[in-house]
């Protein structure tokens, strides 16, 4: 998905006026934007964030393209009273904020907070093998949202400070990891790839771009760690053959790792036994798969004549799921698993 022409594609959201709203479906969640200042970046993140909410003002659905089904909401809407629990979200490489829309939805209806950001580089549109390699900034992007968060009137005090946790996917994955102190050998990673190939996936997106592995940039081995965050969850992470044995003690929160399907077309992204093993030498860790299913499975729903639109364009096959595979049930698996993970109400 690192294609210039599924750029467009992931606007995600096109405001339409009150006057020209739907109906409005009770229960529905809240959504808003903010524009997060970063000094790390050249200019404010965009971000997002789903909440439970207190009152109605209008419908309109985020994250519907040509491709992808969307998830409605409330724009703008009051928050619901009381302190919710917060969960910061990180996308995969070439994904973005609202293509997660199928799973920020569903958690703010189960009370939580979403606030996900628009990582420079790794975005749709704007997705670079070299910018992939600088992990520090994307975990930097999330603590600075974060922080923004924190300072706003209007939604500061309907957070729970106690109860912040992380979640990622793929590239987002690894990010989450080192905000819970997991920090990734250059060297090793390297090792990896010559060992696996450069067409191998996880490394066949780099060597497109030239990436040299001996000289991985410092913000990919950087300390990432944010007290902050109580708690992980990590979905197919990228570079766990990479982790550093000595950071893994170091890791104090409560991690679930979710991997997608048994039997994985990206090995570098499973974290059991057949993989890096990660699952396993992390203490405390808990390993959950969900199957049938595979990585692109966790992105939204396709809409009919979505595999035929991709390969029209010769673009990731993220519209074809392994047999057997129904992609809408596995997402209410996926949901079911974090709620019950994070105490999420039912």
């Amino acid at each position: 998905m690192k294609r210039l022409v599924l750029a467009a594609l992931f606007s995600g959201l096109a405001l339409l006026p009150p006057a020209f709203a739907e109906p409005v479906a009770p229960g529905l969640p809240g959504y808003d934007r903010m524009d997060v200042p970063a000094r790390h970046r050249a200019l404010p993140l965009a971000a997002s964030v789903w909440y439970p909410a207190g009152r109605t003002t209008y419908r309109n659905v985020i994250g519907d393209n040509a491709l992808f089904v969307g998830a409605p909401a409330l724009i703008g809407a009051a928050l619901a009273k009381g302190r919710h629990p917060l969960v910061l979200l990180s996308q995969g490489s070439g994904g973005n904020m609202d293509g997660l829309a199928w799973l920020s939805s569903r958690l703010a209806a189960r009370g939580a907070i979403v606030l996900a950001v628009n990582h420079p580089g790794t975005t749709s549109g704007d997705s670079s093998p070299r910018r992939t390699m600088r992990l520090a900034p994307r975990a930097a992007d999330l603590g600075a949202a974060l922080q923004a968060l924190l300072a706003d009137p209007q939604f500061a005090p309907h957070v729970d400070r106690e109860r912040i946790s992380a979640l990622g996917f793929s590239l987002g994955g690894s990010t989450v990891l080192g905000l819970a102190g997991l920090r990734f050998d250059g060297d090793a990673f390297a090792d990896y790839c010559r060992k696996a190939g450069e067409a191998s996936p996880g490394c066949d997106f780099l060597a497109s771009g030239g990436v040299r592995l001996d000289a991985l940039p410092e913000s990919f081995s950087a300390d990432m760690r944010d007290a902050r965050v109580s708690s992980v969850i990590s979905v197919d992470p990228g570079f766990t053959h990479a982790a550093v044995e000595d950071s893994l003690a170091g890791v104090r929160t409560p991690v679930l790792f979710i991997n997608l399907g048994n039997e994985h077309r990206w090995p570098a992204v499973d974290v059991g036994p057949k993989g890096s093993g990660l699952a396993d030498r992390l203490p405390g860790a808990r390993h959950v798969s969900v199957a049938p299913a595979h990585h692109f499975t966790f992105l939204g729903v396709c809409k009919p004549g979505g595999a035929e639109l991709l390969r029209k364009w010769e673009d990731d096959p993220v519209c074809d799921d392994p047999q057997g595979t129904d992609r809408a049930r596995t997402h209410v698996e996926i949901v079911e698993t974090v709620a019950g993970f994070l105490g999420l109400a039912p």
